[in-house]
């Protein structure tokens, strides 16, 4: 018994030891200096992420394997290659770049391929994140791309979108969109494969027109494709970011002066002018955006503060947009440990409707950190 209640204590103690002193930098390049050096380190090994909430007894999650999942690692360490692929762009950062290979080498084999083969469309943004680093030849590892575009095309369902899970084949969740979209872009240009770009659009529009609070824009977390009702709250802030970073990430790739492109600028539009209205005064948003009092959530402002600065690049609407982007850059100042930790997201989702209450480091968050400080050269 004293082993598992020290198991149980010594997290709890090492978080509140890390927040001591939380919120010191002001000056963005100190803070980019500091998150990128934990975001290297990160990708050496990349923390575990909790399927459980449970605070008591974690050894019995560990020893059932219910305390971490495989599939919620990859987005972990999608968001850190994305993120350290764009410091890397503007700094000489060798031992960034040899974390790189290291993380490529436990992920693909010599062939290019995978060397524990996904199951799950999760790991498209891990693909995605691959297409993205600039400084190797990514046709070496068209094995696992073409594995990844085969697992999308075995989840397409009767209506022509994109499964979470095969086992769910009558829901469509927003985090796909993260997930899939902008690798079916990017991989579908280099290719030439005019299918997964097609696709790609097509799971963005079928969700905007059927997994959307009406008028407003504002995504549920899924619906149901035979009733076509949406399911869990609407307004959940992770679920803002999935559909953020799948959106902007598509538009980003789409080539300028195609029709696919302005039908994306529209969305790009009139989501950036949705979220404005609900970023809190400090510069976050909730956990649940429409919510004030909701707990302030990391993750959704991270990946919001990377479509704002990209949405920023439309004339009419930069100039709310950086300002948008500043205050939540300034916020995640504000949250980030004396050790670079960027503190305080939200815990992984258990299932439509059943959402963490737990907040705290969460390497996807800290990836989009340093992707968009990077990306926005202060």
């Amino acid at each position: 018994m004293s082993i598992v209640v020290i198991i149980d204590l010594v997290p709890k103690f090492k978080e509140w030891i890390k927040r001591i002193h939380i919120g010191r930098y002001t000056d963005k390049k100190k803070w980019n200096e500091e998150i990128s050096k934990k975001g290297a380190l990160w990708l050496v090994k990349t923390p575990k992420i909790k399927v459980t909430d449970n605070t008591r007894l974690i050894l019995l999650d560990m020893v059932k394997g219910n305390y971490s999942k495989n599939n919620i690692q990859y987005w972990q360490e999608a968001s850190l290659l994305l993120g350290m692929t764009e410091y890397i762009n503007n700094n000489k950062a060798p031992d960034a770049v040899k974390n790189v290979f290291g993380l490529l080498k436990r992920k693909f084999d010599q062939h290019g391929d995978w060397r524990e083969k996904p199951e799950t469309v999760d790991a498209a943004i891990l693909a995605y994140a691959l297409m993205k680093v600039n400084f190797i030849n990514i046709d070496n590892y068209k094995k696992a791309l073409d594995e990844i575009w085969e697992l999308i095309k075995g989840h397409i369902g009767d209506d022509g979108t994109v499964q979470y899970r095969r086992s769910m084949k009558n829901y469509r969740y927003v985090d796909t969109i993260g997930f899939i979209c902008p690798f079916l872009v990017c991989y579908g240009l280099r290719y030439k494969n005019n299918k997964c770009i097609d696709l790609a659009v097509r799971q963005i529009k079928m969700y905007e027109k059927y997994g959307m609070l009406n008028d407003f824009q504002i995504p549920y977390h899924a619906y149901h494709t035979k009733n076509k009702l949406p399911l869990g709250i609407n307004g959940w802030g992770r679920g803002l970011g999935w559909y953020a970073i799948g959106l902007i990430d598509t538009w980003n790739e789409l080539p300028n002066g195609t029709a696919y492109k302005e039908e994306m600028e529209k969305s790009v539009r009139e989501f950036a002018r949705v979220i404005l209205t609900y970023q809190q005064q400090n510069g976050s948003w909730t956990w649940t955006i429409i919510r004030d009092e909701s707990n302030p959530d990391s993750s959704a402002t991270a990946t919001l503060a990377w479509f704002l600065l990209n949405a920023s690049k439309i004339k009419d609407i930069s100039t709310q947009c950086k300002k948008g982007l500043n205050m939540s850059l300034d916020y995640l100042m504000k949250v980030t440990r004396k050790n670079g930790e960027v503190d305080f997201s939200q815990g992984d989702t258990k299932d439509i409707g059943v959402y963490s209450g737990l907040f705290t480091i969460l390497p996807f968050t800290q990836g989009f950190c340093i992707r968009t400080v990077n990306k926005d050269v202060f």
